[in-house]
């Protein structure tokens, strides 16, 4: 099916199936491998996420979906917005903390979107 991605089943914590198939991506390996992936930017209006599709050196398809300031910051809206305490985030290790101009621009951004 279109945009469909089906991911084994791993048993995690008692779940048959989880994320736990999955691995984590650091942000800035994503925003260098979207643009040449095989989809380019998908947005999924449900979850309110970006992701994208593509295919690796064997064929395998795969599927990244990730945060960026966009989705962040519709999150971070959605919290102010019903009053509630708080927001969280997976990792924000995870974001480009190098001194190339668009990693310090991407990561600021990342940063001010968990402030609406």
């Amino acid at each position: 099916q279109e945009h469909v991605c089906s991911l084994p089943k791993v048993p995690f914590r008692g779940a048959p199936c989880s994320d736990a198939a999955g691995s984590q991506v650091p942000y800035a390996a994503i925003m260098k491998q979207v643009n040449s992936s095989l989809s380019g930017l998908l947005w999924d209006q449900v979850q309110k996420a970006p992701f994208y599709e593509y295919k690796d050196s064997v064929g395998q398809f795969h599927q990244v979906w990730f945060d960026d300031p966009h989705s962040i910051s519709l999150k971070a809206a959605y919290v102010k917005s019903r009053g509630l305490r708080g927001i969280g985030m997976w990792n924000g290790n995870s974001l480009d903390y190098s001194r190339e101009a668009a990693a310090e621009q991407q990561t600021q951004a990342m940063w001010q979107a968990l402030t609406p």
